[in-house]
């Protein structure tokens, strides 16, 4: 279990080509997402497999361990 639980805005940000505000951004829109269906979340961090579900990233990292 090497890779972490949780994204920082900084690797949001990476990860999407966008600024660290942003990313911010969306890490409260989906930790406000994650609160409505009673998970537990962390401030200023996302959760790194429902993020790559709610985001383009999710298919093709599920592609790549496929092949």
């Amino acid at each position: 279990m090497n890779e972490k639980l949780y994204m920082n805005a900084q690797e949001v940000a990476e990860a999407m080509g966008i600024s660290v505000a942003f990313a911010y951004k969306i890490i409260r829109n989906l930790n406000a997402e994650l609160k409505q269906k009673g998970y537990i979340t962390v401030s200023g961090r996302v959760n790194r497999q429902y993020f790559m579900e709610r985001t383009c990233y999710g298919a093709s990292v599920q592609n790549r361990k496929e092949e």
